[in-house]
């Protein structure tokens, strides 16, 4: 077995493989600090492909379909900094507590992991430290970065969630995920339902929650930080013009909320 020279956790990311993190315009000078945890769906060579067929590994099991290209280019419109996760969420999901049971899924829907099934604790602690927790101090160092320069910082974590799971069909284009900011979530709410082609999802088709989620309750809310999640359907953005007509709308609508923070003082 291969040691990890810093620790006695296996290596799971040589020199060869993709490095976990992704910026994208780290100059930019919004106050939105962009975050996409299942970004991408790379899983490290030395995991193979975790027993899993390929049709399986381009479900959205393993990343949120489509929102890699409305990261990219809502990050350009906005000029606004985006830090994003390559491996797949099946890996270790970057948006779980690494307590949670959904951390390392050995389910995800109905499909099971066999990669995962009885994985041990030292194999899950290598997934943690060279693809979690880089990830995360990452997010971290760049907020520290801005609250010293002084710079205004809003965290809008982006998702993408499937239109049938379990067999249900979810009517929401679009929702917001919040928990305990109560600022900036109302007026992105606000805005969405504005826009008159829309159902809108008032933490739907999830919640964000101290058990379940990661992101907002560690970047967000434990460092006082306006946030929120935004959730697109998969549909939607499963293809480059979809991508792009979602990120020019989630830029305009940005772009206002912006100037409401400003004339509030809140920014």
């Amino acid at each position: 077995m291969v040691l990890n020279s810093v620790s006695d956790t296996p290596l799971l990311l040589g020199d060869a493989e993709v490095p976990p993190i992704h910026e994208y315009n780290a100059e930019g000078h919004s106050p939105f600090l962009l975050t996409c945890d299942h970004y991408g769906r790379l899983i490290p060579r030395v995991l193979s492909d975790l027993g899993l067929p390929e049709r399986e590994l381009t479900r959205h099991i393993a990343w949120d379909i489509g929102i890699a290209g409305v990261a990219e280019t809502l990050s350009k419109h906005l000029d606004a900094h985006l830090v994003a996760q390559r491996y797949s969420r099946l890996v270790i999901d970057c948006n779980r507590p690494p307590s949670a049971a959904s951390s390392i899924p050995i389910i995800s829907e109905a499909t099971t992991i066999p990669g995962n099934e009885g994985i041990a604790r030292d194999a899950a602690e290598a997934r943690r430290r060279q693809i979690f927790e880089p990830y995360h101090r990452r997010i971290d160092e760049i907020i520290d970065r801005r609250l010293h320069q002084g710079t205004p910082t809003v965290l809008v974590s982006l998702h993408s969630f499937t239109p049938v799971y379990a067999g249900i069909s979810r009517p929401w284009h679009i929702g917001t995920l919040y928990h305990r900011d109560t600022r900036l979530p109302p007026l992105l709410l606000k805005h969405l339902r504005r826009e008159a082609d829309l159902v809108v999802g008032d933490n739907e088709p999830y919640a964000v929650s101290d058990e379940t989620d990661y992101t907002i309750p560690v970047h967000g809310e434990a460092r006082s930080l306006m946030n929120s999640g935004i959730e697109i359907r998969q549909d939607l953005i499963s293809d480059q013009a979809g991508q792009q007509q979602w990120a020019e709308r989630l830029a305009r609508i940005l772009g206002e909320i912006e100037v409401t923070l400003r004339a509030e003082r809140l920014i």
